[in-house]
């Protein structure tokens, strides 16, 4: 077999990547594209590990002139001058889980060593006086305007961002830091910063407002991440081995490798783009598995979604215009900015008669890791215990056992102990979607027939359920109601045989009381 590349799992350093047996998908025309615009100062929002301090260190190579490191790429037939500039390269991840003495701290030591170079005057005490000295004589003793990138410069705030308290306290620290950055205008050749989240530039950069936010521009739609075509383009013998070591025809991953990483746009239209994280990691393992989500616990999303009291099946399907999804992180009003931000939903559609957007969850990677992280909420320590009922669950439902596999979801839920808030019937909706949706199955809520709203929807393979809840009642009153309503007949169309299931809650044994499931008949 053939030998297959290296894949730059982890790697974030572009010199590293092209000086060793290293895929690289080439992305320096975008490169070009950027140091070549109308506005030299730049800002890029993606996900966390789609690229950006690849991206980030690729801009580095290309202002120190390493003409060598792009031999071959896009930009050595765009480049002429290949000039040096001194560059300034702040990483701002190293600044995660801080207070302020830490923050400050780190910004110190990486001014510090720029002070190793150009030196430092007695009389700079402060972050921000400091950073204003060194953009100076960086100027003056190289007679080149200097190169300034901050990669992830909302990394020390992610974590407050739900805080009242210590968001304002960092947020002023790293707005002071910033500062200079308007008033050395003169010595600046570049400015490129990247992060998650869109706070405001009044709040972050004071009075530096003239930064192009490129983060929805149509132009860089595939600057971070892989499209769908350099897939197909730039790894294609890489498909062709991945095939054959997962012993599957080529179709079968490519469908595969869609349903579990692809999905993202970030303005519309767009190509289709994929996690590059997890499609690498995959190539290299040889196997579909949960790389991206299990890469970090979105601590700060939990807390977001507990804050503003979102349930597990509001999360995707929504509509929104631009300016509600994109909107500065700190006058958020709703959970979407930092979802759509953060990469948990993203665009899937847009009306231009009405200027709404559609975002929905990306993929099945995404849907399952969310769903994993929520699920603990309804369980507390059985989290465990809980994933294992599910598989247990799937292997049932799949092989048309439902009534196993909800009296198996009956015995486990008796031993989950008692939570707040399970007197009221949303609580049980919200806690079946979640582990429902962990079955990879497709399943929706309240979903309008021509009669009323049915609880919920879940399509198999070989079945369409139609469930509707009670919560101390019986499952007899739940079954009534979907005859009464005729829920069913909604769905007769579907190409599947579509079964009722009426499902009554007992709140005092806090799991199942009764259920009753019928195949529906048409008439």
């Amino acid at each position: 077999m053939q030998q297959r590349k290296l894949y730059p799992i982890g790697i974030q350093t572009f010199s590293e990547i092209r000086r060793k047996n290293y895929l690289y998908i080439d992305k320096t025309e975008y490169v070009y594209r950027m140091t070549h615009s109308d506005s030299k100062y730049l800002f890029l929002s993606r996900p966390r590990c789609f690229g950006k301090s690849l991206l980030t260190s690729t801009l580095h190579s290309y202002f120190e002139g390493c003409k060598e490191l792009f031999e071959g790429l896009a930009i050595s037939r765009l480049e002429t001058d290949w000039v040096r500039y001194p560059v300034f390269h702040f990483d701002m991840s190293l600044a995660k889980h801080v207070d302020v003495e830490r923050l400050e701290q780190m910004l110190n030591v990486q001014l510090f060593r720029y002070e190793e170079i150009y030196g430092h005057e007695e009389e700079e005490v402060t972050l921000n006086d400091r950073l204003a000295g060194l953009l100076q004589r960086a100027f003056k003793q190289t007679g080149r305007q200097v190169v300034v990138l901050i990669d992830e410069y909302d990394a020390p705030l992610l974590d407050v961002v739900h805080e009242d308290k210590n968001l304002p306290v960092l947020r002023n620290v790293m707005r002071n830091f910033y500062s200079p950055l308007k008033a050395c205008d003169p010595y600046l050749r570049y400015v490129f910063l990247t992060g998650i989240t869109t706070f405001s530039q009044l709040s972050i950069f004071s009075e530096l407002n003239n930064i192009k936010n490129v983060s929805m521009d149509g132009l860089y739609a595939a600057v971070c991440g892989i499209s769908e075509e350099e897939m197909l383009t730039q790894m294609g013998p890489d498909l062709d081995m991945l095939a054959a070591r997962m012993g599957l025809p080529l179709e079968e991953v490519l469908v595969e490798l869609k349903n579990n990483y692809d999905g993202y746009h970030f303005t519309w239209p767009s190509p289709d783009i994929y996690n590059p994280f997890s499609l690498l990691n995959a190539f290299a393992d040889a196997r579909m598995d949960s790389y991206w989500f299990g890469s970090g616990t979105p601590t700060y999303l939990i807390e977001m979604l507990n804050k503003y009291h979102v349930l597990p099946q509001q999360i995707g399907e929504r509509k929104a215009l631009a300016e509600s999804f994109n909107a500065p992180t700190e006058s958020m009003t709703n959970i979407i900015p930092l979802l759509y931000q953060s990469g948990y939903v993203t665009i899937k559609n847009y009306v231009p008669l009405t200027r709404l957007y559609m975002l929905d969850i990306p993929n099945n990677e995404v849907r399952m890791g969310l769903m994993k992280s929520l699920l603990s909420g309804y369980l507390h320590r059985q989290s465990v215990e809980g994933l294992t009922t599910v598989a247990l669950l799937f292997e049932a439902i799949s092989e048309n056992r439902m009534d196993d596999g909800l009296r198996l979801l009956q015995t486990f839920l008796a031993t989950v102990p008692q939570c707040a808030n399970t007197d009221y019937e949303g609580h049980y909706q919200s806690l079946l979607y979640t582990i429902f949706s962990l079955l990879g199955m497709y399943v929706d809520v309240e979903v309008h027939t021509p009669r009323g709203r049915v609880d919920m929807v879940m399509r198999t393979q070989h079945v369409l359920y139609v469930i509707e809840l009670k919560l101390n009642k019986s499952a007899d009153a739940a079954m009534r109601q979907i005859d009464l309503k005729n829920y069913s007949e909604r769905f007769a169309l579907c190409g599947l045989p579509v079964v009722k299931v009426g499902i009554n809650f007992d709140s005092d044994r806090r799991t199942l009381g009764d259920w009753k499931i019928e195949e529906y008949q048409t008439k």
